[in-house]
């Protein structure tokens, strides 16, 4: 006989499948779930459905086909008030929720969740009303349906809101989850996955067979009805304006990665937003269409110097514009008419892959995360041919099947993505979305193509009206060289630091250390002695602190690198820094032989008084 593989559902513990005979005693079977929980022999019950009308009596006559239970069958784990855990729930361990969310039955433990889901999580999150003196009829204490204060995900509200909510709040909509008779006690945040399941024994690996066990179930998609950021803030115009000074001065567009963290957003209910403090640009190869870009050997530290500041990657922004009128400062965009499509396939694939690099936290299921905080910004021309910014996600659907390789963009039409059909070397399930013909009648078609539209989640992006600057050098004239722009004859390098610093008055020393890309130029140097000391900086830059400021320049560290600088001398044709085309080429006279450097050992031209590679005197 055949195994079953019967799905156990528990509100502390998730989702967990056994595999056992229908020939299966029941109390054999007992002995395998408590066992693959990690629970005590007392406290707790099987239940065969969710009303909890007949649970699996311990009885070694009885059988598991007794109960007819069938393949796939789902039965639910409930525990007693008194009952205790097994090892799995350590006194360590996060179990605890909010009242709203104590029934969910996915919860992951150990889940370190973002801080502002915590306090979302916390919040009461009903929207309050004031007495209609209208329509109530009774006294100030009272409340009567005019007054009743609404769940946060009430589609009457939000609808009559100005400009009108369109999506609920991630949050919002657990709270809509859970605001049923059962308190949510069965729902399931289960990712997508479009992959086989491995491990079947049934039949030859994939393509030699397959079976219900596991094949991956067919994937109609939906109009994603939430979002998990509600609005895209940057913290004062300098931070873009950086980034977009590139494309300024060179034409070519550009990628950046957009540093910052989360916060509770006012305007929507239980809402989040994306605050935008500074913006890395990785490697990248640019040219007017085209951006490709490159392995970034410094990823991991500007995360761990960004993250010591208190800041994370929050989203992605890239450009796509074209001068129109040079006179008027005018743009267009790569896309002609601006409303044919928001964004590209092959952008929403990129935009699913780097939401799957940073999905978001959630103990809410079984896999510890679900969905993603993670944005992406367009800067394009609007249809008044100014500049103007764009803040999307894709849905949680797109992320998996891009992660599971099933997604690719068209050749020839931009706003249409393909789904792979099944290879002998990957099966693909079907996929299928649903439409209106013209008579008004819901039809559904297969995603060979597929409109992008039905994976975006639009986001508005736009910009603090009281400004704030976390890098206090945003709001000066003067700012250190952007990272990977060399081709542009901005150079991050020694010559470019002593530069930069000697436009600062020792009294400022602070202000001049509170620039991102120089901060990060410091984290990533390899020729400087900083890396011991540099968590000072990077806390004082944090918390605004004249403090600790001084007392990192006070550490012997920094003392050697103004050492170093006063030992520099600047080449006579160094990179130019306000970016105007340079070659970056040291000056000198001809001749000799070939030196090496004693600070990099970087072998140099018999006429460089200045090392090429980390511009420090030649003695």
């Amino acid at each position: 006989m055949s195994n079953l593989t019967i799905r156990i559902q528990s509100p502390e513990h998730g989702t967990k499948r056994l595999e056992a005979k229908g020939s299966e005693n029941v109390t054999n079977f007992l002995d395998m779930v408590q066992e693959l929980f990690g629970l005590t022999d007392t406290g707790w019950l099987l239940y065969k459905d969710r009303n909890k009308k007949t649970f699996l009596r311990a009885s070694r006559s009885k059988k598991l086909n007794d109960y007819h239970l069938r393949h796939g069958d789902m039965l639910y784990l409930e525990f007693s008030k008194d009952s205790t855990f097994g090892s799995d729930a350590g006194p360590s361990q996060e179990i605890a929720t909010s009242n709203s969310e104590t029934g969910l039955a996915s919860l992951a433990l150990n889940v370190k969740e973002d801080e502002v889901d915590r306090l979302l999580r916390s919040e009461d999150g009903k929207i309050y009303r004031e007495r209609n003196d209208q329509l109530c009829r009774h006294g100030p204490q009272g409340k009567c349906l005019h007054c009743v204060p609404l769940e946060p995900y009430d589609r009457e509200f939000l609808n009559s809101c100005d400009p009108p909510i369109k999506f609920l709040s991630f949050h919002s909509y657990i709270r809509k989850l859970t605001g049923g008779v059962d308190k949510g006690k069965f729902v399931n945040l289960e990712n997508l996955s479009c992959k086989i399941r491995q491990g079947c024994k049934e039949h030859p690996p994939w393509p030699g067979g397959i079976c219900t066990k596991c094949q991956p179930n067919a994937v109609t998609l939906n109009r994603q009805e939430y979002r998990h950021v509600d609005n895209i803030m940057f913290e004062n115009p300098a931070v873009a304006d950086r980034f977009l000074n590139y494309w300024r001065f060179s034409g070519c567009q550009r990628v950046g990665i957009l540093y910052g963290h989360y916060e509770i957003f006012k305007e929507v209910p239980l809402g989040i937003r994306a605050r935008v403090a500074a913006i890395y640009e990785p490697p990248q190869e640019t040219t007017n269409n085209k951006i490709e870009l490159k392995p970034d050997p410094k990823e991991a530290v500007v995360m761990a110097a960004a993250a010591k500041m208190g800041l994370l990657p929050v989203g992605w922004i890239f450009t796509d514009l074209v001068a129109d009128d040079l006179s008027k400062g005018t743009v267009k965009n790569f896309r002609g008419n601006v409303d044919s499509h928001f964004l590209s396939a092959e952008e929403c694939i990129m935009a699913a892959d780097m939401q799957n690099r940073f999905p978001n936290p959630c103990r809410l299921s079984p896999d510890g995360h679900f969905g993603s905080k993670f944005v992406t910004v367009v800067v394009t021309g609007d249809q008044d041919n100014q500049i103007h910014f764009e803040g999307y996600q894709v849905s949680n659907q797109c992320m998996a099947l891009v992660r599971d390789d099933c997604l690719l963009p068209t050749r020839d039409v931009p706003q249409l993505g393909y789904v792979k059909e099944s290879t002998n070397e990957q099966y693909v399930p079907d996929v299928f979305y649903k439409d209106k013909d013209s008579y008004g009648n819901e039809v559904t078609h297969i995603a060979r193509p597929l409109p992008v539209e039905y994976l975006l989640v639009p986001i508005p992006a736009a910009f603090a009206s009281d400004f704030h600057y976390t890098f206090k050098s945003n709001n000066q004239m003067e700012s250190f060289p952007v990272e990977n722009r060399d081709n542009v004859g901005q150079r991050q390098d020694f010559a470019a630091l002593k530069t930069f610093l000697e436009k600062f008055p020792p009294s400022k020393f602070l202000e001049a250390m509170s620039d991102f890309h120089l901060l990060m130029f410091l984290a990533s140097s390899d020729m400087l002695p900083l890396k011991e000391k540099i968590e000072i900086l990077f806390e004082a830059v944090k918390n605004h602190d004249e403090k600790k400021a001084l007392e990192f320049k006070k550490t012997e560290e920094w003392a050697t690198v103004e050492e170093m600088m006063s030992a520099h001398e600047p080449s006579a044709s160094m990179p130019s820094l306000d970016g105007a085309m340079g070659s970056g080429q040291s000056s000198g006279q001809s001749g000799g032989a070939m030196w090496t450097c004693a600070h990099c050992t970087f072998l140099n031209q018999p006429g460089d008084n200045n090392c090429d590679m980390c511009s420090l005197p030649r003695s």
